[in-house]
């Protein structure tokens, strides 16, 4: 078991009152980590000693900020054995899964170090002799991130490499399934030599997040929010923030179509769509959740998925050797069997897997999902992929387009202008042409419209969400006014 405190203002510390709460395997229900319960005093002294650190590091220069971005990079890649160990323990990811969090938050550290140049402004024309007018991006103090569990170390990073690189201090409010991989990613930072309280973390048991959440959210000191999780705790932390005037940043639930045209590569499409559908036990954001398939390939494009999906077997990742690993709990597994069974009543067809007795679920594809169906709508967050049969294009498009969500598409088609041409009529943050539904890159634009939220990370548009915009200017010369 490992056990972890509070870090703040540069001090591992306990809970005030030594509070603890306790993380379990989602397969073995063993005790993995034990962590420091942060009270809501707790979770204000964070805040205090982001802000007072604020000053100093927004003043140091690009080039230095850029240093220490680029070595706790180093430092996060160090750990990669620690990262692997605590993930699978604590949220049931395969060790592949784990390895490739790491490599890709240490890519948007990197990627993050190369933003502190490219905080600029311009000089705007005035009508004003002898003035010079200037919009510049400014620091806009402590930001906090919250970060969950199904890639940690990923948007765990993700939730404050861009602030650190724009100047602000952060707060990292880590996740309840995986306390001790979010951690490890601000001692990483901490290794690099960033200052007392430029980053901190805390931790706090599941019945405490709504007020912990909700004293980080109103803390003065806090200007920014940023949330990665789902659209229903999404919806609470938009609320918190606007009573408070806070812009925030949110990325949350999707239920990603994946169109399969009729001119499509049907072996390419299924090899994606598996992907999409099935990394990471269908745990992720983007995963593909809707086959929109027309007619004349469907039947086709099913049977080459089914017997896919019934070559990846998932597994215990403790313990076996498989493609898959659990899910991140019992509730999943209820839920997830749940969809199937309405989906089956209803007239569905289970074409491979179906419900699972535990957290260990098999890959499921359910074919004739219609409207009437909770699978049709909800989102799934597991290894179950609806497939719906359309007719034509445009009804292809239509189905697609109906759900609440929109964050992440795909379009298959043998040709990549038609592709591009429905792909333009997706309503979604993110469409790839011949792509799967899960693909990231730290400086792409990434975020949702819709129920997936708003805002984005990433390159110059995490620059806009991390920076106040400010119009300043310098009478260079006498001003003459009318009074």
């Amino acid at each position: 078991m490992h056990e972890i405190n509070l870090l703040i203002g540069g001090k591992s510390q306990p809970a005030s009152d030594n509070a603890t709460f306790k993380r379990r395997n989602p397969a073995s229900g063993e005790v993995v980590t034990r962590a420091a319960a942060a009270s809501v005093a707790d979770a204000q002294a964070a805040v205090e000693a982001a802000d007072a650190a604020f000053e100093a590091w927004s003043r140091v220069g690009p080039h230095a900020r850029r240093a220490q971005l680029l070595a706790a990079a180093d430092e996060l890649e160090a750990r990669a054995e620690q990262f692997t160990a605590h993930m699978v323990a604590e949220t049931g990811a395969t060790p592949g899964w784990a390895g490739f969090n790491v490599h890709v938050a240490a890519g948007m550290l990197r990627e993050a170090a190369s933003l502190t140049t490219q905080v600029t402004g311009q000089v705007i024309p005035t009508e004003v002799p002898d003035n010079l007018a200037m919009s510049v991006r400014v620091p806009c103090g402590v930001v906090l991130g919250i970060a969950p569990w199904n890639a940690p170390v990923i948007l765990g990073t993700r939730a404050l490499a861009t602030a650190l690189a724009c100047g602000n201090t952060v707060v990292l409010k880590a996740s309840e399934q995986c306390p001790a991989v979010h951690h490890l990613i601000v001692e990483a930072l901490t290794a690099a030599g960033l200052a007392d309280g430029v980053v901190n973390v805390v931790t706090n048991a599941p019945d405490d997040a709504p007020a912990v959440v909700k004293a980080l959210i109103e803390h003065p000191a806090v200007r920014r929010v940023n949330f990665t999780g789902s659209t229903s705790v999404g919806r609470i932390i938009a609320e918190t923030a606007a009573r408070q005037l806070k812009p925030a940043l949110l990325e949350l639930g999707g239920k990603a179509p994946f169109v399969v045209l009729d001119d499509a590569d049907l072996d390419a499409a299924v090899a994606a769509a598996a992907f999409g559908a099935f990394f990471h036990q269908g745990q992720i954001c983007m995963s593909t959740e809707r086959l929109v398939v027309m007619d004349s390939v469907a039947d086709a494009f099913v049977e080459k998925l089914a017997h896919k999906a019934s070559s990846l077997k998932a597994g215990d990742p403790q313990h076996d050797d498989t493609p898959l690993g659990t899910l991140i709990g019992e509730p999943a597994r209820v839920h997830l069997n749940a969809l199937i069974a309405d989906a089956r009543d209803k007239g569905a067809t289970i074409a491979s897997g179906g419900p699972a007795d535990t957290v260990i679920m098999q890959p499921t594809v359910v074919d004739g999902v219609t409207p009437e169906m909770r699978l049709y709508h909800e989102e799934s967050f597991g290894p179950v992929v609806a497939v719906m049969r359309v007719p034509t294009e445009d009804e292809a498009v239509r189905v697609a387009n109906d759900t609440e969500y929109g964050l992440s598409g795909a379009v298959f088609s043998g040709d990549g202008s038609r592709g591009l041409r429905v792909a333009k009529r997706i309503r979604s943050g993110i469409c790839h042409v011949n792509g799967p539904t899960v693909h990231d890159e730290a400086q792409m634009p990434f975020g949702g419209v819709k129920a997936s939220g708003y805002g984005r990370f990433g390159g110059q548009a995490g620059i806009a969400e991390f920076t106040d915009l400010r119009w300043m200017t310098l009478q260079t010369g006498e001003r003459h006014y009318p009074i």
